[in-house]
Parts: C-alpha cells; structure tokens; sequence
C-alpha cells in the first residue's frame, strides 16, 4: 500500500485529491495538512511515504519543507505540486531533494502515474515541466554564449575596469576627462549588454567571463 500525505493550504484542493486517490485500491491518503508543522506532526523517520506538496503555503515555503524532509526523513518521497511554472522554482524543488513536480492542472492519470513511480525510488517529471525544464537549460546556454561574445568599445573597456576598481561615476570623468553624464551613458549601456539591471550584477558577470580581473 502507498501511503501519501497531502500538504496545501487550499484544503478544498487537498480535499479533492484525497477522493481521487482514495478511488484507488493501492493507494491510501494517510494525512491531510495546510501547514508545515501538521505535516511534521504526521511524519515519521522510519515510514515510507509519497508527499504531495504544494511550494506556497500562505506565510510558508515549500522549497524550505522540502528540504527539511529530504534531510530529516528520508523515505518521505516529495512531489511537488504547484501553480508555479517558472524553470527555478521547478530546478530548486528539485535541488532541495523533491523527487518530482506536477502542475496544478494535471489529469488524474498523470498524478497516480507519478506517485506509484516515485513510491518506487524512481523520479517524475511531467511533459509539460520537462519542457520547462529544457527551455530553461537552452536559454541559459544562449545567455552564456552571449557573454562569451560580447563586444566592447575602446571607451566602454576602460570605464569596465574603472568600475572594476571601484570608482565612481565622477572619479571616472575626471580620470578619463569626460564628463559624468557621458560615463552615466556608458554605465547604461554596459548594463544593457550584459542584460543585468546594477553594478554588482555586472561586475560579477564580468569577472566570471574574464572581461575584468
């Protein structure tokens, strides 16, 4: 028997689930919880259970549950369930030890597919996340080659290693005899090429692809 305890804060969701699993001769719902500690309160170190757990619970985050678990209860099996279908809310469910995630919309097939599977040691993504998943990954590899190409002006070089060195925009001007508003237009469009929104986003980019030391 697959024992599986629900965690959303929503417990009409979790009501709901509850009648679809329990329709099903090998699984049993064993536990219903909105909050962290009524999950705690059910959880023993020595019971194998699948856990469906939603990422937002009101003033609680999933991400951090999940982490708990994996490191406290380790034949607690988590798959994620959330709203959520943005690539780093998914890849950090699953760094911090989640064993699968489903959207909120998925069919009743997919969810008893996922949690007999994951019951089994194995690991569920739905196709719908896979994609997400790749997408993300393809961009990523996009934003790194991008790095690695980009092109700078003679300008644009001497002001990123003055940055680099922690002067400011008016110490930049008199240093290069320029005025500030021009640095300040130089500063956007290093920005702009790096694709990050400050200083410190750039600066760490720029040491990381060897554009500064």
């Amino acid at each position: 028997m697959i024992r599986v305890i629900l965690v959303d804060d929503h417990k009409i969701f979790t009501e709901g689930l509850a009648h679809i699993l329990g329709l099903e001769s090998d699984i049993e719902v064993v536990g219903q919880c909105q909050t962290a500690q009524e999950l705690y309160d059910l959880v023993k170190s020595n019971e194998k259970l699948v856990i469906l757990l939603d990422i937002n619970l009101g003033n609680e985050s999933g991400l951090d549950i999940c982490k708990t678990l994996s490191e406290n209860y380790p034949l607690a099996k988590v798959i994620a369930v959330s709203m959520y279908q943005e690539e780093s809310f998914i890849t950090k469910m699953l760094k911090n030890g989640a064993s699968g995630y489903l959207l909120k919309n998925t069919g009743r097939e997919e969810f008893l597919r996922a949690i007999r599977e994951v019951n089994e040691g194995k690991n569920y993504q739905s196709q719908a996340v896979t994609e997400i998943i790749m997408n993300g990954l393809s961009r990523q590899k996009n934003q790194e080659r991008n790095l690695h190409e980009l092109k700078f002006t003679r300008r644009e070089k001497e002001i990123l290693e003055l940055i680099a060195k922690g002067l400011t925009t008016k110490e930049i001007g008199n240093n290069l005899c320029i005025s500030e508003k021009t640095v300040e237009t130089h500063r956007s469009n290093l920005l702009t090429k790096f694709d990050v929104k400050n200083m410190v986003s750039l600066l760490k980019l720029a040491m990381e692809y060897g554009y500064v030391k």
